[in-house]
């Protein structure tokens, strides 16, 4: 095999056959095929995309790299959910624990921070001591024992998943739909569940910004789970805004302990329990939608999911105290207030603007391997369409140092976009934002959310 000639190909729209594919992949896995080399490759993907038999043979591949796991033994449903990434999106957080509490169980598998979008295992991580890096038997321990654990990938599951999704982060090759799909899929495949609940963002915070894409996104996972024997359901939400109040590690779990105390954003409660109400039902919990959602509200409500969070926290050695007291979680030391510079409308806060943000304050990686500060990030007080005078606080950068701050605050001051005379601001000259649900993808079909 000549690994060149095959990146030549891809790069110039020709399809690899399963076996040339496979092997180049298996190449890769054995060191034969060098890091420039697959990032080469992931480039001309992302232009050229992957034919379905190249979309097969990558899912197939990923998921024999590893072991899939087992876990029929536990007699219950097993039910997990993956975001597609965006700002803000702690939805995991209270997901997982509310679920469980349901009498499903939920074995998630999660990842670090993607380009501008944060990561899962990073906002546990900082919860000091807790540990996402389980191995399978404490991951089984930890289902067995409180129905629920939450882990990063495993040097078990999926191997070359993990390696493709942490050059991809640091190539700018993340927003290809089939890199997305098989990463994902394989990822969710090899937990051994019995159904799979997806979000799909959409917007200028999410790696797929027009609504075609994102419902081909979710097509086609649904699609890969349907045809595997997981029954796969996936719902496009808004990412065209940060999902809740803040972004950044510490910050955010912060919120998500709102939100499993019954408080908190009512876009992230919202999400959350649209979610969980898909689970549900694909748990056998609940015939359909209505009831689940009732279930799932009420408990949330009863603060019983908390006590759950509380003792997977304490399974995974990260220390319990924080959901009683939050300030126990890391801050920054430099936490500055931002003032509004006109009087207005908030016409947009750009999601985009606030991951990136993130990241340059020390919050999420430009390298492989980098250490991140879990206290820093950015939180906001204002939605699009509120009402702001001059001078009003709009939000709080969280920084390192003061030259840090500075930046934070250019950073913040920019994305909150406020129009002095209540005219839009856009870039599409347009006020509107997308509803938070906007579609559901069955394997059947896709449907229209009508709220």
């Amino acid at each position: 095999m000549n690994p060149a000639r095959l990146i030549e190909r891809k790069r110039d729209g020709g399809e690899l056959d399963p076996a040339e594919l496979s092997g180049f992949f298996a190449a890769y896995l054995d060191g034969a095929v060098e890091e420039y080399q697959m990032s080469a490759f992931l480039m001309a993907v992302l232009f050229r995309g992957l034919t379905p038999g190249e979309l097969d043979t990558l899912v197939d591949f990923m998921l024999r790299s590893g072991e899939v796991l087992d876990f029929s033994d536990l007699g219950g449903p097993r039910v997990d959910k993956h975001s597609t990434g965006g700002v803000g999106d702690k939805v995991s957080l209270p997901l997982a624990p509310l679920v469980a509490e349901a009498g499903v169980f939920v074995p998630m598998m999660s990842g670090r921070g993607l380009g501008h979008s944060g990561g899962t295992l990073d906002k546990l991580e900082s919860i000091p001591g807790f540990r996402t890096g389980l191995s399978l038997a404490e991951f089984r321990a930890g289902l067995v024992e409180n129905r629920v654990a939450m882990i990063g990938q495993t040097d078990e599951i999926a191997p070359l998943d993990r390696r493709l999704y942490d050059l991809r982060s640091v190539t700018g090759t993340v927003n290809s739909i089939p890199l997305i799909a098989a990463s994902i899929m394989s990822k969710k495949l090899a937990e051994g569940l019995t159904g799979l609940v997806l979000d799909v963002k959409c917007g200028r915070g999410a790696f797929l910004r027009e609504e075609e894409d994102a419902i081909e996104l979710a097509r086609t996972m649904v699609g890969i789970g349907a045809t595997r024997g997981v029954p796969t359901t996936a719902l496009v939400t808004a990412m065209d805004r940060p999902l809740g109040r803040t972004a950044g590690n510490a910050l955010e779990v912060r919120e998500a302990i709102e939100c499993l105390m019954g408080g908190g954003p009512s876009d992230l409660r919202e999400v959350t329990l649209a979610l969980a109400a898909e689970m549900l039902v694909l748990g056998g919990i609940d015939p359909d939608l209505a009831p689940a959602h009732e279930r799932a509200s009420k408990l949330l409500d009863s603060g019983a999911p908390i006590e759950r969070f509380r003792r997977m926290i304490e399974r995974q050695g990260g220390d319990p105290a924080v959901v009683d007291d939050p300030d126990r979680l890391p801050r920054a030391p430099i936490e500055r207030e931002v003032q509004a510079g006109s009087t207005g409308v908030v016409q947009a806060v750009d999601p985009l603007a606030l991951g990136f943000g993130v990241v340059e304050l020390g919050g999420g990686r430009t390298r492989l391997g980098e250490a991140i500060h879990p206290g820093v990030g950015f939180s906001w007080d204002v939605s699009p369409g509120d009402e702001v005078r001059a001078g009003e606080r709009i939000g709080v950068v969280h920084a390192r140092n003061e030259g840090e701050a500075d930046r934070g605050e250019a950073i913040l001051t920019q994305a909150i976009q406020i129009a002095p005379d209540g005219t839009s601001t856009r870039e599409d000259g347009s006020s509107k934002v997308r509803p938070l649900l906007s579609h559901r993808i069955t394997d059947e079909r896709v449907a229209r959310i009508r709220i």
